[in-house]
């Protein structure tokens, strides 16, 4: 199978290291080509001068990791070319470009897959399966949450388009796969405590939004930027029978106060990056059963936009201070 990678930057490289010893060729391709030929050299990929010179190669998928801008663009050109496609969310910068998006992939569709990586996380696999057998009984509570060790540059946060879109969007995400519920409204705050260039770009470094889904069930979803004792991503989800949580293992960044209490013991992940290493070979794992047309995409470009909304949702919400339906935004 030969696939391309667009971006090698962060995650773009970590996604074509991954992929390497899985496909018999992989092209990248990169703004920075020395960047692209370094990473080339190393993993033992080839690296071509341009995104042009990708797609003229005949490819069975490209994996898109490169600036959130020009997603729509790159998923359209790869579809048209008739590769499978995957893509880091978001899969359009905004509402609008996305439902463009949309209606310009049409019935190949099922070829896109947009980068939900905690859909293919052991631990949120096995709380869902709890869930649609019913062994929690029905669900009354879901408490999210998504919070970095340290800050991102102030650069990263001027394009990210806020905590809820950036952040929080994952939370939303595997709600509703999680539950098979829509989330059908919200009410979000937020505080911009911490460096200045939070409010500058209009965002906050915390977030929390109190959701409520289209079957009653309730949940908050926390996200922030400042959380030194490490990387936190959680989610309980509590049931008239019973109750379970994922990401409370050794590594979670917490410590009971109790003196009878010394556990977790094992060092706090530092970032998403150690966190869900499985998770990210998993789901291009998946993608390379897409592109051989064993099955359709696991996370399509409905999901992508579904969450988005829920996103939108929420920032309209911290904006007016108040609770908002999401039919407002459909």
């Amino acid at each position: 199978m030969r696939i391309g990678v667009v971006g090698v930057g962060r995650i773009g490289a970590h996604h074509a290291r991954a992929l390497r010893p899985a496909v018999t060729e992989l092209v990248i391709a990169d703004a920075d080509a020395e960047r692209a030929r370094h990473l080339a050299s190393e993993i033992g990929a080839r690296a071509v001068d341009d995104v042009d010179a990708l797609f003229s190669e005949e490819l069975d998928g490209v994996v898109i990791a490169a600036p959130t801008a020009a997603h729509p663009d790159l998923i359209c050109r790869g579809v048209d070319a008739g590769f499978a496609v995957f893509c880091e969310k978001p899969a359009a910068p905004t509402l609008a470009e996305t439902r463009d998006l949309i209606a310009k992939v049409g019935d190949r569709a099922e070829r896109v897959q947009i980068g939900f990586h905690r859909r293919f996380d052991p631990g949120y696999r096995a709380a869902r399966r709890l869930v649609c057998d019913g062994a929690l009984g029905w669900i009354h509570t879901l408490r999210a949450t998504t919070c970095d060790a340290t800050p991102p540059s102030a650069e990263f946060i001027a394009g990210s388009g806020g905590i809820f879109r950036d952040c929080s969007v994952h939370d939303f995400d595997i709600i509703r796969w999680l539950t098979g519920r829509d989330i059908a409204e919200v009410f979000a705050v937020g505080s911009d405590r911490g460096a200045e260039f939070f409010a500058a770009a209009g965002d906050v470094s915390t977030g929390l939004a109190v959701v409520r889904l289209d079957d009653g069930t309730l949940g908050t979803v926390t996200a922030s930027r400042y959380n030194g004792a490490g990387y936190d991503v959680r989610l309980e989800i509590l049931g008239s029978q019973r109750s379970v949580v994922v990401g409370l293992d050794d590594h979670a960044p917490l410590r009971s106060v109790e003196p009878s209490v010394d556990w977790p013991r094992a060092t706090p992940h530092r970032d998403f990056m150690s966190r869900f290493a499985a998770a990210y070979r998993e789901e291009l794992l998946a993608f390379l059963d897409v592109a051989a047309g064993r099955q359709a995409s696991p996370c399509t470009l409905d999901d992508a936009l579904a969450a988005f909304v829920v996103a939108e949702a929420c920032e309209v919400s911290r904006s007016e201070h108040r609770p908002v339906q999401i039919t407002e935004l459909q």
